[in-house]
């Protein structure tokens, strides 16, 4: 008995056996970072639970530019009719409570003073694809029936290709549309340079890809009936800003109604993987995101 234990000691202080990494770090200055495999995401808990980084080893997909609303990913409610602009500070600024809990973190916003939603927001990696799971909560704490729909914003540099299954799109919010192409059954934009907002509109099959610097940025979600989104939104939504800035890639869940103290949970899985593929239009480009978002 003796001996075992000396032997279990000594396997100890070598390294032999180990308790799994934690997949959660942090915080470091309200920042936390989630690890799985070669991907890592951070998340800035103290300023509006935005994702501000999304790296595959050394490569960052999303934008990093530090003017306000032109960075990292972030969620709102919609429609954005109800809000208009400039975005609720309890859902996109103001500080976030964290919690990790059973491999997760969980961030807990404040209350909106104007609507009565707080948002919670659940960010998990998944070890068997390596993708990050991120589940929005928004929870109805006014004493109003109110209708609602949860919507995510990511932020990317205005380059490369965003793409997703659709035969049209349209113009979205008054402003000028996109010159999306439409190949191979999918929506096409090689991003360019102009000098407006433009926006579009799209019905599209619960998945949205864009490609650039050798990775793929794919994120799935729930697929939409042409019926479900707010009013004058819709599943997929894509936004350029003027000049050679960020582009954003968005999609929005069901159009729901919540009594007060009812809430209602939407869940977008994302997929970060290196590629060699050129990023433009192509066949192969389409059959390698729709076999990652499968």
């Amino acid at each position: 008995m003796k001996k075992t234990i000396l032997s279990l000691l000594a396997a100890l202080s070598l390294g032999s056996f180990m308790l799994p990494a934690q997949n959660v770090t942090g915080p470091v200055e309200g920042k936390y970072t989630i690890t799985t495999g070669d991907v890592t995401l951070t998340v800035d808990a103290s300023k509006g639970g935005k994702v501000v980084s999304y790296k595959y080893q050394d490569k960052e997909v999303l934008s990093q530019t530090r003017f306000p609303n032109s960075f990292g990913s972030t969620f709102w409610t919609s429609p954005q009719s109800e809000w208009n602009w400039p975005p609720v500070p309890e859902y996109d600024t103001k500080p976030f409570d964290a919690e990790v809990k059973d491999g997760a973190l969980v961030l807990t916003g404040q209350k909106s003073e104007r609507f009565g939603y707080r948002i919670r927001k659940q960010f998990k990696a998944d070890a068997k694809d390596n993708s990050i799971v991120i589940t929005y909560t928004i929870i109805n704490e006014s004493n109003e029936t109110r209708k609602v729909a949860p919507w995510e914003i990511s932020r990317v540099p205005n380059g490369g290709v965003v793409f997703f299954e659709a035969t049209e799109t349209e113009p979205a919010n008054n402003m000028k549309g996109l010159p999306f192409v439409f190949e191979e059954g999918a929506a096409w934009f090689v991003m360019d340079e102009d000098k407006e907002n433009r926006k579009i509109n799209a019905d599209g099959t619960g998945w949205l890809a864009f490609c650039d610097n050798g990775l793929m940025f794919v994120k799935k979600f729930q697929d939409l009936k042409p019926s479900e989104p707010a009013p004058a939104e819709a599943e997929i939504q894509i936004f350029a800003n003027p000049g050679k800035s960020f582009v954003e890639i968005e999609e929005q869940g069901a159009y729901t109604t919540l009594n007060p103290g009812e809430e209602t949970d939407w869940t977008v899985r994302w997929y970060l993987v290196p590629q060699e593929l050129p990023a433009e239009p192509s066949k192969a480009l389409l059959k390698q995101a729709k076999k990652i978002a499968k």
